[in-house]
C-alpha cells in the first residue's frame, strides 16, 4: 500500500502511539501534519524522522481551543492543498477513585481530553475530508466506554462521549467516501512489556505496532466498506 499524495493529520503525534503512526505513515509516503501541544517534542520527532521539509508540517496547538483547531486545519490545507486522514490519538487516564470520591476536576479533565479535543478536531478537519470525496478518521477507544469498571467512571464517561461523537459522525458520512472508525484498546503497551515480559496481566494489552497495523488497513482502499466500527484490539472475546 502507498499513501503517496495523501496528507495525514496525526494529533498527539509525539506520544507512544503517535510516534509509531508517524514513522509508519512516513514510510508509506504520506505527507504529515503533526499536531502536539509541546513544540519541543514536535521538533525532536521531526528531527528523528529525517524527512524532506516539504513532506512535514508541525503545529503546536491546544485542541481544547476550537479556533486553534480550525487554524491548524487551515494551515494544513494551505501547505498541502488537502487533508485525507485524521488520526486523533490524544488521550490520557484519570481514575482510581470511586464515583463518590471522584473530584469534579477529574471528570472535567477526562471530558476535555476525550470529548472536547475530538469534537474540535472533527469540526475542523472533517469538512476538508468530505471535500475530497475520500477520507479516513481513526480514534482509540476502550471496552470500558460501554462496560465501565469500578473506580474508572470519569475515564469511561470521557471515552463514551468520544465514541458517541464518532459513531454519530459515521452515519453522517455515508456516501461521502469518508469513514470513521474506532480501535478498542484495554491498554496501550508503549513499553512493549507483553513482548519482553509476557504474562497474564499484559496479554490483552496492545502494542503501538499492533495498533498501527490495524490503522494502516483502515486507511486502505480495501477498507472503504468499514465505517462506524469498534474493532477490538485486546485479543479475547468479552
Amino acid at each position: 500500500m502507498t499513501l503517496a499524495n495523501r496528507t495525514a493529520v496525526i494529533t498527539g503525534a509525539s506520544g507512544g502511539l503517535g510516534s509509531v503512526l508517524t514513522r509508519d505513515l512516513a514510510s508509506l509516503g504520506a505527507n504529515l501534519a503533526l499536531l502536539e501541544r509541546n513544540p519541543a517534542k514536535l521538533a525532536y520527532l521531526v528531527n528523528d524522522l529525517a524527512l524532506p521539509q516539504e513532506r512535514v508540517l508541525t503545529q503546536a496547538v491546544d485542541l481544547l481551543d476550537a479556533g486553534a483547531a480550525r487554524g491548524a486545519a487551515d494551515a494544513v490545507v494551505a501547505r498541502f492543498g488537502r487533508v485525507d486522514i485524521l488520526l486523533h490519538v490524544v488521550g490520557g487516564w484519570t481514575g482510581g477513585k470511586t464515583l463518590v470520591d471522584t473530584p469534579a476536576a477529574d471528570l472535567e479533565t477526562m471530558l476535555d481530553q476525550h470529548v472536547w479535543t475530538s469534537f474540535n478536531a472533527l469540526q475542523a478537519f472533517v469538512p476538508h475530508l468530505i471535500r475530497n470525496g475520500w477520507g479516513r478518521i481513526v480514534m482509540i477507544t476502550t471496552p470500558a466506554a460501554s462496560r465501565p469498571g469500578a473506580k474508572g467512571s470519569a475515564y469511561a464517561a470521557g471515552k463514551a462521549g468520544q465514541e458517541a461523537l464518532m459513531l454519530a459522525l459515521s452515519q453522517e458520512l455515508k456516501g461521502t467516501g469518508v469513514t470513521a472508525n474506532l480501535l478498542q484498546v484495554r491498554q496501550i503497551d508503549a513499553s512493549r512489556e507483553k513482548v519482553s515480559a509476557p504474562a497474564a496481566a499484559n496479554a490483552s494489552w496492545s502494542t503501538p505496532e499492533e495498533l498501527s497495523a490495524a490503522v494502516q488497513y483502515l486507511l486502505s482502499d480495501a477498507a472503504g466498506a468499514i465505517n462506524g466500527a469498534k474493532i477490538p484490539m485486546f485479543g479475547s472475546y468479552g
